[in-house]
């Protein structure tokens, strides 16, 4: 029996090394492209160090052509921004956010606040981020744009191109998932505790990283299907007072205010910072000083009264 298990341990680091190797194989037509991951057993008889195979590494371009048949398939993400006027930024917020979920999408974000304009007239403005399908982007901007009737003031779509990325991402988790594999097979066959842990470490750190690649994927799958729209909303009213530009005493008046309120406010922080920081600081400084000062000058004044006491007084002539 002891035999037997000696020899069971014995062969842990061989079946390690074999099992390793055949996974390092797969990848060894490739340049390395990244650090190799190291897994470290123990086996009976102190087995040396065995390395994990490397995350895969390739011609990214004959590797996309070589999985999708010689013709690949690009995954592109892309996301677009408009800025344009409305009559009523909030009604047109919820036509673009039912719009979003008409198409099969959903909304990211929406906000609403109000704004002040140079004459101090308050009107409102809105933001709102949706995801569509990809495939009818287009006809998603070309709907958001008809709620403004006219062309948008700003209107930006930008492309990103993450095949690349995307196919490395998947090469390194079918890597990786045979790597955790092969050590599931090899803690399953091993004997002495020692064994046992020392793969089940490297088993979870495997599994922790097949778990940060598989979001990776599922992030550009996701920007990929649905593309992301940002829209702000800006009050015809807004946008009129901009372009005329007229003068309003109203607003003069409410500007010159919020410009008093701000400086009382300067005033105010300074006299507290005086009152609760400088003050003290101050006092710390100052006082010490003034002692000194103070001391020396009546010591002075004491030694002179004193001098002048003993210089005998001149005789009385006569």
């Amino acid at each position: 029996m002891i035999k037997r298990n000696f020899l069971a341990s014995s062969l842990i680091p061989i079946l390690l090394a074999t099992s390793l190797l055949a996974t390092g194989l797969l990848a060894a037509c490739s340049p390395a492209a990244a650090p190799p991951q190291e897994v470290y057993v123990e086996g009976a008889a102190g087995a040396p160090v065995m390395e994990a195979p490397a995350p895969p590494s390739f011609d990214r371009a004959s590797n996309i052509q070589a999985q999708t048949g010689g013709t690949a398939e690009r995954i592109v993400i892309k996301n677009a921004r408009l800025e344009i006027v409305v009559d009523k930024p909030d009604q047109s917020m919820e036509t673009i956010g039912k719009l979003a979920e008409e198409m099969g999408g959903y909304v990211v974000s929406a906000n609403l606040y109000q704004s002040f304009l140079a004459n101090g007239q308050e009107v409102p403005r809105a933001s709102i981020t949706i995801r569509v399908p990809a495939e009818r982007l287009d006809e998603a901007l070309a709907r958001i744009e008809a709620e403004s009737g006219r062309l948008p003031l700003n209107k930006t779509i930008d492309s990103q191109d993450v095949t690349s990325e995307y196919t490395d991402l998947q090469s390194r988790l079918r890597n990786l998932e045979a790597a955790e594999a092969q050590l599931t097979q090899i803690m399953q066959e091993a004997r002495r505790t020692e064994d046992v842990l020392s793969v089940y470490n490297q088993l979870v750190q495997v599994r922790e990283q097949i778990e940060v690649i598989k979001g990776q994927i599922k992030y550009y799958d996701e920007s990929a299907k649905l593309s992301a729209i940002s829209v702000e909303l800006i009050a015809s009213a807004a946008e009129q007072a901009i372009t005329i530009g007229g003068w309003e005493p109203v607003g003069v008046v409410k500007s010159a205010i919020q410009a008093l309120i701000r400086a009382l406010q300067v005033i105010v922080n300074i006299a507290i910072w005086l009152v609760l920081f400088a003050l003290p600081v101050l006092v710390v400084i100052v006082l010490p000083v003034y002692l000194i000062v103070r001391g020396l000058l009546r010591w002075r004044a004491r030694r002179k009264a004193r001098r002048a006491a003993q210089v005998p007084s001149p005789p009385p002539s006569g």
